[in-house]
């Protein structure tokens, strides 16, 4: 019979050795299946290189990334003067990364449309410079001003491609403009006409008379 005192022997117990190696083995064997499982699910050793696809046309760009079972999605696009239609601009995750396969790759297109502006409230309203200044701005382009008789460096109209624009509606960005400017002689005009009437209402005297 085992006494008391013998069963917390370490020498002697063969029980308690036993248990402490059954223990071991068990957290050993529970700490490899986590690992294992954790593999499996992180998908560990099976990444793949996203490629880069900057600059490459939108069709093209979802065939490489494709080819590497990644997915492609545009979730943006902007402008850029000189840049083909549909031409990536910006990728996420970048060109070079390791990603696990099935991964969707956030793609950023060029539009080949200039976006459009609205034109401000300048239309008779307005000196030259201020109207110059605000447009300039805003990206438009100006040609050299057209005069007409008017009050000076006054603002009439807008014109792009031969028609005049009103306040508010909206044409391409870095459009070429034309002011319809006053040249001052509004003025002189008004006097000449104010000049006519006067002599109109009073009566005419020959002064061959005298």
């Amino acid at each position: 019979m085992v006494t008391f005192k013998q069963f917390f022997s370490f020498k002697n117990n063969r029980f308690f050795w036993f248990n402490l190696i059954a223990m071991v083995a068990v957290v050993i064997a529970a700490a490899w299946g986590t690992l294992q499982w954790l593999d499996n699910y992180t998908l560990h050793g099976k990444a793949v290189v996203v490629p880069d696809v900057k600059g490459k046309h939108i069709r093209i760009a979802e065939n490489d990334l494709n080819k590497q079972s990644l997915k492609a999605v545009v979730i943006d696009s902007n402008y850029v003067k000189g840049a083909d239609p549909d031409i990536i601009l910006e990728q996420n995750p970048t060109g070079g990364a390791k990603v696990k396969s099935g991964r969707t790759i956030y793609l950023t297109i060029n539009t080949g449309r200039p976006p459009q502006v609205a034109i401000p409230d300048i239309m008779d309203n307005s000196s030259f410079r201020q109207a110059e200044a605000k447009l300039r701005a805003l990206g438009f382009k100006l040609t050299d001003p057209e005069y007409i008789n008017g009050e000076k460096d006054w603002v009439y109209s807008i014109k792009f491609r031969g028609r005049n624009l009103k306040a508010g509606e909206k044409i391409p960005h870095e459009s070429v403009l034309t002011l319809t400017v006053g040249n001052g002689n509004e003025t002189k005009q008004e006097n000449l006409e104010q000049t006519d009437e006067t002599d109109e209402g009073q009566p005419v005297v020959d002064e061959s008379w005298f």
